[in-house]
């Protein structure tokens, strides 16, 4: 059963987010990374490209999903999962657009430049990204990579689109720097006393691009 749905674009501090809904009990969260991890369960997404989709068996044994490619599909899982809060991650767009640019698009746009533990990813999910890329940004990540202005649209009318569609205490509106205490209020659970998890930055992320392969 899915308690909390993660409707943030990537690079929007969903690995963090993922950290800390499992330290506040919300385990396992699915994130793009399990995917990495368990290469075999790409298989269970497959089905959301032709439909309909049994998101049980999707998110089978999750308690909460963030990142893409779960984040795309936000709105079928917010009603099949109508208990479910709903957490928007959101930052800088013109900051976003650059992290975007250097790190999802870049590995994207050259898999083989990966790193090896992205291959299952990059190979598996293929179909399904270039999917969620096209209804993103209207182009495959084989394209170049969007203008920035088109992007930071897209940014904004998403955000837009989730605020809008569901009731407003159903949606947090979540943005990198705030910690815990927004995050625990809105699930109603107690604030740990230990920092908010700062995980898979921008330097971090390109510092794993650039390490020899």
């Amino acid at each position: 059963m899915i308690d909390v749905i993660g409707a943030g674009l990537p690079r929007t501090g969903t690995t963090s987010l993922k950290a800390a809904l499992e330290r506040l009990g919300f385990a396992p969260c699915h994130h793009m990374q399990d995917i990495a991890a368990h290469p075999e369960r790409a298989q269970r997404w497959r089905q959301t490209l032709n439909g309909p989709v049994d998101w049980t068996g999707v998110l089978r044994g999750y308690r909460a999903a963030v990142d893409w490619p779960s984040a795309h599909f936000w709105r079928p899982l917010a009603q099949a999962y109508p208990d479910a809060k709903v957490i928007l991650t959101v930052r800088d767009p013109h900051a976003w657009y650059a992290s975007l640019r250097d790190t999802v698009f870049a590995l994207l746009h050259d898999p083989g430049a990966a790193p090896a533990e992205f291959q299952p990813v990059a190979t598996g999910m293929r179909p399904l990204l270039d999917h969620i890329w096209r209804d993103a940004f209207g182009t495959t990540p084989a394209d170049p990579m969007p203008e920035e202005s088109h992007a930071v649209e897209m940014f904004r009318r998403h955000t837009a689109d989730v605020t809008g569609a569901l009731p407003a205490d159903r949606v947090l509106i979540y943005e990198t720097g705030q910690g815990w205490e927004p995050l625990c209020d809105f699930l109603g659970v107690p604030v740990p006393d230990e920092p908010y998890p700062r995980l898979n930055d921008r330097q971090a992320a390109l510092s794993r691009l650039r390490e020899p392969r």
